[in-house]
């Protein structure tokens, strides 16, 4: 028999994630743990908790592992259909809470786990909200986390604007598309992650160079545009907006003084 001491010695894994393992597994929290660290370990805990020590070791992130991931102070399910939600991505959310209309029709383009629409809906129930992706997959994660957050989103499927009604004019239109360069080499290390989500194989631009042109013709009364981008994609993004007629759009940084999104607001 193990007690849960022994197992959190036992492993050469950071002692952050073996306690999130623990937590998740055992129901024991880190206070928990130090403090009733004598426990016995079922077999089948015992089991549950090396197979996840197992494969964490062989590289695959955490979140996928337990099957959750904090974002903006709720769990949000994930799994390999989606991205695992950054807390810089918290910045956007924070900003957007502050800066979207009030009782504004808003969209997010390319919801993944659904994070920012339905952390949106529910810290701004005045607003009317809608997500769409083009992953089957991505949908049923969003829509689960929607439903077990009760967040009232409305999900399509589809790419970009493309899937959303005629008669729909959005006054907000948020993403966080994929942004990383085809041949950039930090993708290895995003190996578990869907590619897709992370890069369009070219210069980590097409999206917005493919949704701002929509914008304009699909939401002629828009008020807020709002892209997460890349740390070195600041000026290129800023281009596309001025391209496409939004002057003005504005960089800001995330918690790592890195630029991380765009905004544009109506004058």
């Amino acid at each position: 028999m193990t007690t849960v001491r022994e197992w959190l010695l036992s492993s050469s894994l950071d002692s952050i994630d073996k306690s999130f393992m623990l937590e998740q597994v055992r129901g024991m929290n880190k206070a928990a743990q130090l403090i009733h660290g004598d426990r016995v370990l079922t077999p089948e805990e015992e089991n549950r908790l090396n197979d996840i020590a197992n494969k964490r070791s062989e590289g695959v992130p955490l979140p996928y592992l337990l099957g959750t991931q904090e974002f903006f102070g709720r769990p949000f399910l994930v799994n390999p259909s989606v991205l695992i939600p950054r807390p810089d991505t918290e910045c956007l959310v924070e900003w957007l809470i502050e800066h979207l209309p009030k009782n504004g029709l808003v969209c997010d383009l390319g919801t993944g786990s659904g994070c920012i629409a339905a952390t949106v809906a529910l810290e701004r129930p005045d607003l009317t909200v809608w997500a769409s992706d083009i992953s089957k997959g991505a949908l049923a994660v969003a829509q689960a986390n929607c439903k077990a957050l009760g967040a009232d989103v409305k999900l399509v499927q589809g790419s970009w604007l493309d899937p959303y009604p005629a008669e729909l004019s959005f006054d907000a239109v948020i993403s966080n598309p994929p942004y990383i360069e085809g041949d950039d080499k930090h993708l290895d290390a995003l190996r578990y992650e869907p590619r897709s989500a992370l890069t369009d194989e070219s210069d980590g631009l097409i999206a917005y160079r493919s949704i701002l042109p929509q914008i304009k013709r699909k939401a002629p009364e828009v008020q807020v545009i709002a892209f997460e981008h890349g740390w070195n994609q600041e000026e290129a993004v800023q281009s596309i907006f001025e391209e496409n007629g939004f002057k003005g759009a504005s960089t800001f940084r995330d918690y790592g003084n890195n630029p991380r999104f765009t905004a544009w607001l109506k004058v």
